[in-house]
């Protein structure tokens, strides 16, 4: 707020383009293919993250505060996948390169926004298995729904305003040379460097952003495992602490799926192709939207129950409207 009423004070006036050019996957041999596999893999997240969300809307025995928190991590993944993929496919795949400054600032708004809350909404499952397995008799009255409700909102209100701190930096920026973002989307990087005047605010907020978004995050996750570790090795017998240990193995599925690329990619993205690193990272984004639900309906039974249940009440209503 003070750079920006020094910036009024000074009568500061900023070179802000028509437009940016997003140039990630120009030149890239046969990237068509690849458009078209988005696009398959867009499907399969709309299709698994709605199913999810209507299997745990019809099932009453399904609205515990664990399945709030994964009724959130559908919704966030379908939202997810909405504001990307369908933009980056009509950007590169219809030659529509030319973006707006305002719906440029607005589609890393939300891309932004929706990536970090996948990160948070692990945290806040994460947080749900931590305290099944250390406090098994005392989990329902710790973990109530206005506990994980008002995470969930706590972490969606972090997010929004982080995001919004960063596209707003962005503005207080004059882009006098290049407009061409080297990146698939309007990713806050490649445009706070396209900035002639002094970027530090946008520098530290680049560097805050990573810490708070995957940083605490994966710290977190990592020590309520070792919590979780701790409490299985007090279980006398193996096959309670295997039993306990399975409700935990959809979550660990999808830290991996959500951490593991972009670790990958920002550990050896310096030394890889500028072309492969937006590749990797492109998958990065859109894979855990799409293998998410998979997850859940394949390693959770009480998914697996409920759907069969819905798909056993459907056909027999079916039948009885034949007769």
């Amino acid at each position: 707020m003070a750079l920006i009423n020094s910036a009024a004070e000074n009568n500061i006036t900023f070179v802000r383009p028509a437009y940016f050019i997003i140039s990630g996957f120009i030149g890239i041999p046969n990237i068509r293919y690849y458009f078209v596999f988005l696009c398959f893999i867009y499907i399969l997240a709309v299709v698994g993250n709605t199913l999810v969300m209507i299997v745990i809307t019809l099932d009453r025995m399904l609205r515990s505060p664990k399945y709030i928190a994964v009724f959130n991590l559908a919704f966030t993944d379908l939202l997810s996948s909405s504001a990307l993929v369908p933009k980056v496919v009509d950007i590169f795949l219809f030659n529509h390169y030319y973006i707006s400054y305002n719906a440029c600032l607005t589609f890393m708004f939300f891309c932004f926004t929706f990536i970090s809350m996948q990160a948070f909404n692990l945290v806040v499952l994460s947080f749900d298995r931590v305290m099944a397995i250390m406090y098994p008799l005392h989990y329902q009255m710790r973990v109530s729904h206005k506990l994980i409700l008002s995470l969930i909102a706590f972490f969606w209100l972090l997010a929004i305003t982080l995001i919004l701190i960063a596209a707003g930096l962005l503005t207080r920026l004059s882009f006098c040379k290049s407009v061409v973002i080297q990146s698939y989307y309007c990713d806050h990087g490649p445009m706070y460097r396209l900035g002639c005047n002094d970027n530090t605010p946008n520098r530290a907020i680049a560097g805050l952003s990573p810490v708070i978004i995957f940083g605490f995050p994966l710290a977190f996750i990592m020590g309520s495992y070792c919590c979780i570790g701790y409490s299985l090795s007090k279980i006398s017998t193996f096959r309670e602490r295997v039993k306990a240990f399975k409700t935990c193995t959809g979550h660990l599925s999808l830290v991996a799926i959500y951490f593991l690329p972009f670790t990958f990619v920002y550990i050896f993205g310096s030394v890889i192709h500028p072309n492969a690193r937006i590749i990797s990272l492109s998958i990065s984004t859109v894979l855990p939207p799409m293998l998410n639900p998979i997850i859940y309906v394949l390693q959770t039974q009480e998914i697996k129950e409920s759907l069969k249940k819905l798909l056993k009440t459907r056909v027999t209503s079916k039948i009885n409207i034949q007769q």
